[in-house]
């Protein structure tokens, strides 16, 4: 046989191998669609993931992940069987996908927008905090140790200020955004600036803040016991130190107690006293925040204080009927204060079913001198049924308003039997006879 015969005779084994192997390899392929398939394509991005070294390699990564989960979400997947305690395999391959782009985000980066958001974050607890003095020599000397870090890393020449002014974040920012830093070429960098942002975060979370001070430490740097001269005569000194503020009439001592030891009923309630006598007009906003929170010595104080620009903070407590005792401040408070605005408010109380409230109701509308409040007082008065306590305060009412037509109405009961109604009765009179 020639060589060429031979070869002629080779050639279809040859030929029947490489179709052999090729069924083969076609057989290890799972078919698209199934849960094999996808398995695989898996693990092919998570070789694609070990491989990755850049931001362009993860994105390739991302979009291999894209394509599998779109056509996961259209795969006719076999469902586990509902009676046996089988795995859903699309809820297995769902996860592993999710576990593969979290290794994604896990490796990318760092970004020169994390420093950004970092010194922007620290700028906000640098302005909102109250630092004391070594607090805030702690803070300065920490945020210029980071515009060293800044300068050296990006050949910035930013400076840093001697005090608490946080313009020089905005600075830093400034800076490491005009630096245009990439997450490949540039890690390094973005590493460090990372690194003094942490430095940065801890030196001021360190720092002494005024809140880690005791409140009596709180109260002395602010000077509360300064009216005291050293020397006090009662205690707690913070009592002492209140009388004296409350003499020379300083608002702003009095309601620095309430802030720093207004958990302390005890000194609440002398510090609301102590505006109550001042009258102070200083000292409205506190106390109308207190008032909002239904306490009554701050009602009182509101009252005492006798601006219109409290009337709002206690006026809507004259109705408060499942409350006597509020209602009762409430209806005094608006009464001091005088504002005829309230008065039908006011003459609502004059039929509440509390006797103590329809009473101190009458008294306010003497306070308020409306004369719309004539008729409904005249008419509370002339009630035999009321009480006499009631029937006093509205005679007391009407004297107060002082018109000839209330003393009229109040002089009428000049005889009353009632030793209460008749002694205002009386007063109307000689108030007439006059």
């Amino acid at each position: 046989m020639s060589d060429e015969d031979a070869d002629s005779a080779d050639q279809p084994a040859e030929n029947d191998a490489d179709a052999e192997a090729e069924a083969e390899t076609d057989a290890a392929e799972p078919e698209p669609g199934t849960v094999a398939a996808f398995e695989e394509r898996l693990d092919d991005a998570e070789a694609a993931l070990d491989d990755a070294e850049t931001e362009s390699g993860l994105d390739d990564v991302d979009a291999l992940l894209d394509g599998i989960e779109s056509d996961l979400d259209d795969a006719n997947l076999p469902e586990p069987d509902e009676d046996e305690e089988d795995d859903d395999p699309r809820e297995e391959l769902e996860s592993r996908l999710s576990d593969i782009r979290s290794g994604v985000e896990d490796q990318r980066g760092p970004y020169a927008e994390a420093v950004v958001s970092d010194v922007n974050g620290v700028k906000t607890t640098v302005e909102g905090t109250r630092w004391t003095a070594n607090g805030a020599d702690a803070v300065v000397e920490a945020v210029q140790a980071f515009a060293t870090a800044v300068n050296d890393t990006v050949s910035a020449d930013v400076r840093a200020p001697d005090d608490l002014d946080t313009a020089a974040f905005d600075d830093f920012v400034a800076a490491i955004e005009d630096a245009d830093l990439d997450a490949d070429e540039d890690a390094d960098e973005i590493a460090a600036l990372l690194d003094a942002t942490d430095t940065l975060e801890s030196s001021i979370e360190d720092a002494e803040e005024w809140t880690d001070l005791s409140v009596r430490e709180q109260l002395r740097r602010d000077g509360y016991y300064d009216a005291l001269g050293g020397k006090f005569k009662d205690f707690p000194p913070e009592w002492s130190a209140l009388k004296e503020w409350e003499r020379r009439d300083d608002a702003e001592m009095v309601l620095l107690l309430i802030e720093k030891m207004g958990d302390s009923e005890y000194m609440k309630r002398h510090a609301l006293d102590a505006l109550t006598h001042m009258g102070n007009e200083n000292a409205l906003d506190k106390l109308s925040e207190l008032a909002n929170r239904r306490e009554i010595p701050a009602i009182e104080a509101i009252g005492k204080i006798g601006s219109a620009d409290g009337l709002n903070a206690v006026q809507e407590y004259t109705e408060s009927e499942s409350n006597p005792e509020l209602q009762k401040a409430g209806l005094r408070a608006v009464g001091e204060i005088g504002s005829e605005e309230a008065t039908q408010d006011v003459a609502n109380q004059l039929v509440s079913e509390n006797e103590s409230v329809r009473s101190v109701a009458a008294r306010s509308l003497g306070l308020l001198g409306d004369t719309r409040a004539i008729d409904p007082l005249a008419g509370v008065l002339a009630d035999a049924d009321e009480s006499e306590s009631v029937r006093a305060s509205a005679a007391w009412a009407l004297v107060q308003i002082g018109t000839k037509r209330a003393l009229d109405a109040a002089a009428e009961y000049a005889d009353e039997r009632s030793f209460l109604v008749q002694q205002e009765a009386q007063k109307a009179q000689r108030a007439l006879d006059a």
